[in-house]
């Protein structure tokens, strides 16, 4: 299935309309049923699916590790995704407590509440990177952004050691997109724990949370972090780097991890 749709449109430039062609991104609803019973639909781009599936129940604490899921069957025509748990009380026992709310950009939901930061760890210290290495890497996502060039309607999040990029998706939600890093990380067994998430968006709290779930000490964007994310950020020991273009960058948080910056 595609990812973008060719529509035609009248384009107006320099006083003057044109009928063309143009490509737009599209939005796909996936509904995941949990044992049989419907759960939660997330809107998304009709790409990766699966890492989804696997990546947002990873990131949300609903598994803890891949063989908590016995059985995923996509059926992608109907945006279906039927996922059966081989502990039936688990799903209880993950969303007790808690609550849905959806995302910013209103592409995704997240369950997240005060519990989520009472009880995460903090994420350990010890991986290390160069400013030099933080500004390669947006260039880097500048390049893999190839849907975002065609249409100008996805985020773009990429899974990066200090040097290269490992895993790359584009989604119409930001979050989608992280779950979906994550979902091919714990698919492929690829650690989180000394790996960089940076992104074409903004970093919202929801977004930040996700990282800390799953241990991911850096977390880097083109654009601005919410005050939300960085005072989660600060208390989870996750640093944040924001506007990382040309040669700057804004460090908000846990800034030792960025070789001299102390």
């Amino acid at each position: 299935m595609n990812i973008t749709k060719s529509v035609s449109i009248v384009r107006y430039d320099k006083e003057a309309f044109n009928q063309m062609d143009d490509l737009i991104i599209q939005e796909y609803p996936l509904t995941i049923f949990l044992n049989g019973e419907e759960f939660i639909t997330l809107l998304c781009s009709p790409k990766n699916v699966e890492y989804l599936v696997y990546g947002f129940l990873y990131s949300e604490g609903l598994i803890l590790k891949k063989d908590d899921i016995a059985k995923v069957t996509i059926e992608k025509d109907k945006g279906f995704a039927y996922v059966d748990l081989k502990d039936r009380n688990q799903l209880t026992e993950a969303l007790h407590g808690k609550r849905i709310m959806t995302t910013g950009c209103g592409k995704g939901s997240t369950f997240y509440n005060v519990l989520d930061l009472v009880h995460l760890k903090p994420v350990p210290k010890g991986f290390f990177i160069e400013p030099e290495q933080v500004l390669e890497l947006s260039k880097k996502l500048n390049k893999e952004s190839k849907t975002f060039i065609d249409t100008g309607g996805v985020h773009s999040c990429c899974l990066c050691d200090a040097k290269d990029i490992l895993i790359a998706h584009e989604d119409v939600g930001r979050h989608n997109a992280v779950d979906k890093i994550v979902g091919e990380a714990l698919l492929t067994e690829i650690p989180l724990h000394d790996k960089v998430m940076i992104t074409s968006g903004r970093i919202s709290s929801e977004m930040l949370l996700k990282c800390a779930k799953v241990q991911i000490p850096i977390v880097i964007s083109r654009s601005a972090p919410t005050e939300l994310a960085v005072r989660e950020a600060l208390k989870l020991d996750v640093t944040i780097i924001g506007f990382a273009r040309g040669t700057r960058m804004n460090i908000y948080s846990h800034a030792e991890r960025v070789v001299g910056a102390e």
